[in-house]
């Protein structure tokens, strides 16, 4: 009996531990929640859908954000819309850890083409730790009063229109739940960032909108975009110079020119690109499916190499699978001297579909460096209907599609529609 008289007793004395204990952690987990400081544009002067620029109020909510001795801040944007000239959100935010930009709402960027600097960007982020772009919102470029000012095609020293987001030396990001439409130049793009990560991404621009990219990577590594859909007048998605270790996954990519790596070896002291991986993405109309585009007539020597493209989808593809080492976008290009950009390690494996033209895949790599260690495994490419349907020649088959290649031997395994080079 005294023995049961003492475990009673120590029984007692543990669950009153547990549950001082336990109401501990519900209060640090009180106390927790309530050092999120919140910082609200509306408390700096903004009001939705009154059409006044609201530049002003933006900055001064964001110095206040940036400033905080809080490490969790949260920046609210309410739903409505609002318009804003050029916004450069820059960091250090010394003292914050974890800085969640949350937009619920319509941001119009102005469109005073004399506000924006030549290869600026309309809202820019800069040297920041821990940032998250969220919310559902939509960054609205209001690109179609500025493309009429785009002449990049016909002169190749052009005034850059504006970027919509931009991201310049920036550490663990994560944007997600975010739209971008019409921007004036590319929707996004990356600079000098590390371990950034963007998902659940919708980016929409008319299929004759000039250089408007949904996504562009340049100098970048341990970057992750998935589960998003980019439908432009450019690129998909375009890997620029001087990347490493880049994922591109489940993305839907039409209309537009495809997913593409470069251009690459126009400018002198270019980084090389290595560890790239584009898989699972469904690629529709499009002027290219997957592609790598070097400038000829380089001025330096810089490589792309361990580069993998695998199960991705072609429908209506005017060319599915493209190597293009003499790459220039100009009117008129002369040049005879070839690309010394090195391409290397390339993966196309289960690539299908159907291409628009008789020639499926092209691989013209540069006679200065030719292409090593090309690999294409199971590669089926029909050719498409009028109606982006699938196309068999009565006579020769499969053989209605075709490849073309030059400066390089290729390697092939398993299936392969249109037959290989030889």
């Amino acid at each position: 009996m005294h023995i049961e008289m003492e475990n009673f007793r120590y029984l007692k004395i543990f669950s009153f531990i547990f549950v001082i204990l336990l109401s501990s952690s519900e209060a640090e987990t009180r106390v927790d929640k309530s050092s999120v400081f919140l910082v609200d544009i509306r408390s700096f002067g903004a009001r939705a859908n009154d059409h006044r620029d609201h530049t002003k109020a933006f900055v001064a909510a964001w110095d206040k954000a940036c400033k905080s001795s809080s490490s969790s801040v949260h920046f609210i944007i309410p739903r409505g819309e609002f318009s804003v000239g050029p916004l450069r959100f820059s960091g250090p935010c010394t003292n914050v850890s974890n800085l969640t930009v949350r937009v619920k709402g319509h941001l119009k960027a102005s469109t005073d083409l004399s506000k924006y600097r030549s290869g600026g960007a309309w809202i820019e982020f800069g040297w920041i730790n821990g940032l998250t772009l969220t919310g559902g919102g939509t960054f609205d470029g209001q690109g179609a009063l500025a493309w009429p000012f785009n002449n990049c095609t016909s002169d190749s020293n052009c005034k850059l229109l504006p970027t919509s987001l931009k991201f310049v030396g920036m550490n663990r990001t994560v944007v997600r739940r975010i739209s971008s439409v019409n921007s004036k130049f590319f929707h996004i793009a990356l600079v000098e960032c590390r371990d950034f990560k963007g998902t659940r991404l919708n980016i929409t621009a008319p299929s004759d909108s000039p250089n408007t990219d949904g996504i562009h990577i340049e100098r970048s590594s341990n970057v992750y975009f998935s589960r998003s859909h980019i439908a432009t007048g450019d690129d998909c998605v375009s890997i620029g110079q001087g990347n490493s270790q880049i994922t591109i996954t489940s993305i839907k990519c039409g209309p537009g020119h495809g997913i593409s790596v470069g251009s690459l070896g126009r400018y002198p002291n270019e980084k090389d690109v290595k560890g790239l991986v584009v898989k699972d993405c469904k690629i529709s109309g499009t002027t290219n499916g997957i592609r790598i585009k070097t400038w000829a007539n380089s001025p330096g020597l810089s490589a792309a190499t361990n580069m993998t493209f695998e199960n991705i989808i072609m429908n209506n593809v005017t060319n599915p699978i493209i190597i293009d080492q003499s790459y220039c976008p100009f009117s008129s290009c002369i040049s005879n001297v070839p690309s010394k950009v090195e391409l290397s390690e390339i993966y196309f494996k289960n690539i299908r579909g159907t291409s628009s033209s008789r020639v499926a895949v092209q691989l013209h790599c540069s006679r200065g460096m030719p292409c090593k260690k090309v690999y294409l495994e199971n590669v089926h490419l029909d050719l498409s209907s009028s109606d982006g349907g699938r196309k068999q020649s009565r006579n020769r088959g499969n053989e209605a599609v075709s490849s073309s290649c030059r400066n390089v031997r290729a390697n092939y395994i398993g299936t392969q529609i249109p037959p290989p080079c030889h």
